[in-house]
This record gives C-alpha cells, structure tokens and sequence, in this order.
C-alpha cells in the first residue's frame, strides 16, 4: 500500500489515503514510458520544414545560351536550376508528419506507469473535492498554497467542471482536465499530480479493465 497524502475541499490536511499499488500495475515500466513520451512528442512535433523545389522557384524559364556549338553543358534555364545561385532545391525537405502510434494496450499500461510513478515519487495529492458557485482564481490559488503546490500541476477531475476549469486555467504551471483524456505524457511533465477523489476512482476502476 501507498500513503498519499489527502486534503478536504479547502486545501486542509486530513489523514493520508491508502492506495493499492497493484491496481495500476506493481511495478512502474520505464521503457514503456519512454516509448509512450516518444510517440506523443512526435505527434505534437510540426514538420514544417519545407523547400522550393525547381518548379517553385520564382523567375525567367529562358533558355540562358543555345543548344549547341557553344562547348558547354546545355542548361535548360537560368533561375530554376538547383546548381544555379537561387534555383529550386534537390530533394529538399517538404512538410511531414511525424506522429506514429503505439499499440491503445501499451497505451493504457503506460498511463497506469505513469499513475504509479506519481504515487512511488511522493508526488500526487488527493483532494476530497473540487467545486465552485462561480469562477474566481484567487480560492483555488490559496487551495494549493495550502497544499504546498508551488511547481507544475496537473489537476484531474472526474467529469467537467466550467467554473473550476475557468477558475484553474488562468493559474501559471497549472493544466486541468478530465481524468478520461489523460496520458502518460501530460502526467510525466508536470511535477505534481492533483486528482479528487471521484477521478482516483475513475482511473482505479479503469486500471482494473
């Protein structure tokens, strides 16, 4: 069992929470980590890289000098030519995508790895729960200083929640989102993980399929 630490709805510390570590999986799998982070850089890697090539390239399409009799290689024109000063590009880079996928099982044992990595590193927190009547940052602000969250969060929730959301998104290092879309990326990069206790149950039952 894991002792993580639980706070109620005010940031105020209670008695820690027991967790079962073999629900998300015992041991935390490094590679599968590292092959997870890979495949989502990538995806969110843009290939825009891009060269004109000679049919792209802006200029006169005339003939610089005849054919024949002028004892020089035949060039067909002047601006487009690779080996010409300005002209297209041979076999230049063009705009490619570099995403790639990993099997949705690896997927999901890379999520529960990253889960577990959180709760190994003393680095998840669990708040009994996350409301507001209205939108208003500075409660949830003084709600993480009560709970010593200084760096980078990740705060999970169990369903949507507008005001939370609008409350939390102006907040610097802090993301939220639904327990439902989350990754193994986006739980890695930030420092600390932040979920109530209806998302745990989420992601417990969902690590049990």
């Amino acid at each position: 069992m894991i002792s993580v630490p639980y706070y109620d709805s005010e940031g105020n510390p209670g008695d820690p929470l027991e967790i079962d570590e073999s629900v998300f999986g015992n041991i935390v799998k490094k590679r599968l980590l590292r092959e997870a982070v890979l495949m989502y850089q990538a995806s969110k890697r843009s290939g825009t890289a891009c060269c004109k090539t000679r049919a792209q390239v802006a200029g006169s399409g005339i003939k610089p000098f005849r054919q024949k009799g002028t004892g020089r290689a035949r060039q067909g024109s002047r601006h487009h030519s690779p080996h010409q000063r300005g002209g297209g590009v041979a076999w230049g880079p063009k705009p490619r995508d570099y995403s790639y996928s990993i099997p949705k099982k690896a997927r999901r044992e890379a999520l529960k790895s990253a889960i577990l990595s959180k709760l190994v590193d003393s680095q998840a927190k669990i708040i009994e729960k996350l409301e507001a009547d209205k939108p208003g940052t500075t409660r949830f602000a003084r709600i993480l200083k009560n709970m010593e969250i200084t760096g980078s969060c990740l705060v999970g929730l169990a369903e949507y929640n507008d005001n939370v959301y609008k409350s939390l998104r102006n907040m610097r290092k802090v993301s939220i989102d639904e327990t439902r879309n989350f990754n193994a990326f986006d739980i890695l990069r930030n420092g600390t993980l932040l979920l109530t206790m209806d998302a745990l149950k989420m992601l417990q039952e969902a690590a049990k399929k």
